[in-house]
């Protein structure tokens, strides 16, 4: 493969629609290879525009203005890293002869969460909960009593679990609604799943281009509110339960199509894996690949995009833990404790202009050559020495 230098008449570009931190860890490995990179997102001054060679700040729905960008720049390849975005524009651009990532119909699946169960369980027919979709509160009443309590409600379309919540009781229900009904996103309608009972749930990081599919290891994690807080590598889990979830990702991914890396979330109860969602793009539970692998999600990500081999290193167990703002301010101000800058551990400062409650901020990463669980421990600690 050529490489070229970017800001050139002959240079190859990579243009990310939506620019946070994940998007910056992306820029970042893309930089590495002398590739163009154009961060777009909804504010000024996102992650990924701090380290990017261009910057855009639009109306990430507004067809038009979606559009406008990638004519002007014409990227080689297209990464929506965000569910927020006019996927009217990406269907355009694809027509275009635009290489949107993995394909726009990918894409226009996994960022609605009905789009995607219906196409995983009734035509792939890949084990999951039971589920019913609502538009009013007295559905939802309606299929929480057919579902059974506990029960779990989202919107169709939201990100980083903003609007989910569980429902215990007929009682809840109503604050379930009110909170869905404010998330981010699309909240016209909503998801109710049944609550499985499972032992643990993990993250299966699946690339896949030409040359084939490679799947790391699977990645346990936390979550509070929707909203990853712990994740390690590796989930100490069954080989029967891992084959399970290679054979469940590699399912929904063939049928997604396309290239780079997928996010596949998957329940696990026993030896049963069920399919929760996917997402075409890093994952943040994946940030501890950043010091678990020679080669992070981030850099397989921009390998698969252009076609490289997807070969990788794993040098042990490893955690992170994501901290998360408790105040509300243009001025942020992240106090680490050095303590935490060792051998096996560090952070990640994310460079956010904008703090709010409950903003992922950083994250810190910790690192055991064996064992995951006193991995997951250490991190647990470190988080604690992180403030504002």
């Amino acid at each position: 493969m050529k490489f070229t230098a970017p800001l050139k008449s002959n240079s190859i570009k990579i243009m990310l629609l939506g620019s946070g931190e994940l998007g910056k860890e992306v820029i970042i490995e893309a930089q590495r290879l002398g590739i163009e990179t154009i961060a777009v997102d909804s504010y000024a001054n996102a992650p990924a525009h701090l380290v990017a060679n261009k910057s855009y700040v639009i109306n990430m729905k507004n067809e038009d203005e979606v559009l406008d960008v990638i004519r002007r720049e014409k990227p080689n390849f297209i990464l929506p890293e965000v569910e927020a975005i006019s996927i009217s524009a990406l269907f355009e651009a694809e027509k275009e002869g635009f290489h949107v990532i993995p394909n726009a119909e990918a894409v226009n699946k996994t960022m609605n969460r009905k789009n995607i169960r219906v196409f995983a369980c009734e035509e792939l027919q890949l084990p999951a909960s039971k589920y019913e979709f609502v538009t009013t509160l007295e559905g939802l009443q309606k299929a929480a009593d057919k579902i059974g309590f506990p029960c779990v409600i989202k919107p169709v379309m939201s990100s980083s679990g903003h609007g989910q919540t569980i429902a215990k009781t007929k009682n809840d229900l109503q604050n379930s609604w009110e909170v869905a009904k404010e998330a981010r996103g699309d909240a016209s309608e909503l998801i109710v799943e049944e609550f499985i009972s499972f032992d643990y749930e993990i993250t299966l990081l699946t690339v896949r281009n030409e040359t084939g599919t490679t799947f790391c290891e699977p990645i346990g994690h936390i979550q509070k509110d929707g909203d990853y807080i712990f994740s390690w590598q590796p989930m100490n889990m069954s080989e029967l339960a891992k084959q399970k979830a290679i054979d469940v990702a590699k399912k929904i991914t063939d049928g997604l199509g396309g290239r780079g890396l997928f996010g596949v979330e998957l329940f696990v109860k026993g030896d049963e894996v069920y399919f929760s969602e996917v997402s075409p793009r890093p994952h943040d539970t994946g940030m501890v690949t950043m010091i678990t692998q020679s080669q992070s999600q981030f850099a397989l990500h921009v390998r698969a995009v252009l076609g490289l081999p997807l070969d990788y290193i794993n040098y042990g167990a490893g955690a992170s833990a994501a901290y998360k703002s408790t105040t509300d301010t243009f001025s942020p101000e992240i106090n680490v404790d050095p303590s935490i800058f060792t051998t096996n551990s560090f952070v990640r400062v994310f460079g956010k202009p904008q703090t709010h409650e409950g903003r992922r901020m950083a994250v810190a990463l910790t690192f055991d050559k064996n064992d995951s669980e006193i991995a997951l421990q250490n991190a647990k600690t470190l988080i604690s020495k992180i403030t504002e």
